[in-house]
């Protein structure tokens, strides 16, 4: 699970569980940071399923598989100008940048594999997909000035 996870390591999170008498349904969040440990984890689901139907002697169990978005670092890598610029704003406003990875990034992922490279720059909250999760409002604040001084940059290039 997410909280119990560091650096790089991927995670299989259960968000939601819901059943009556007959019929259970789990929701999970799989992430890794490596494409080919991220379809491992897809796997071992399916194979989990597989073993269990073959235990109950019935197809009872059934997984259903969609990819949201895939680790923004394939993208970046092959550029590394997106990351420059950000680092440059946080310099710039006497922020010292610190590159790590992290967890979530739904939309810079996104955004990335549209054709926009877009990495994480901070939000003002941590312990996402917990429920501890938390905003701190002077890190919102600092974070619009961020975005503030990458457009200003950007537009004075």
């Amino acid at each position: 699970v997410p909280e119990h996870t560091t650096g790089r390591e991927g995670f299989y999170h259960l968000v939601a569980a819901e059943g009556v008498v007959e019929e259970a349904k789990l929701v999970y969040i799989l992430r890794d940071h490596s494409r080919e440990l991220f379809n491992a984890k897809k796997d071992m689901m399916l194979r989990i399923a597989s073993r269990m139907n073959k235990e109950l002697d019935t197809d009872r169990i059934t997984v259903d598989l969609h990819d949201e978005y895939y680790n923004m670092a394939e993208i970046i890598e092959k550029d590394f100008r997106c990351v420059d610029v950000a680092k440059q704003a946080l310099k710039n406003l006497d922020i010292v940048p610190i590159i790590k990875p992290i967890r979530g990034g739904t939309d810079g992922a996104q955004l990335s594999f549209m054709g926009l490279p877009c990495p994480n720059i901070g939000c003002g909250g941590g312990n996402f997909h917990g429920r501890f999760e938390y905003c701190v409002i002077d890190e919102l604040e600092q974070s619009i000035q961020v975005i503030l001084k990458i457009i200003q940059n950007v537009a004075e290039a």
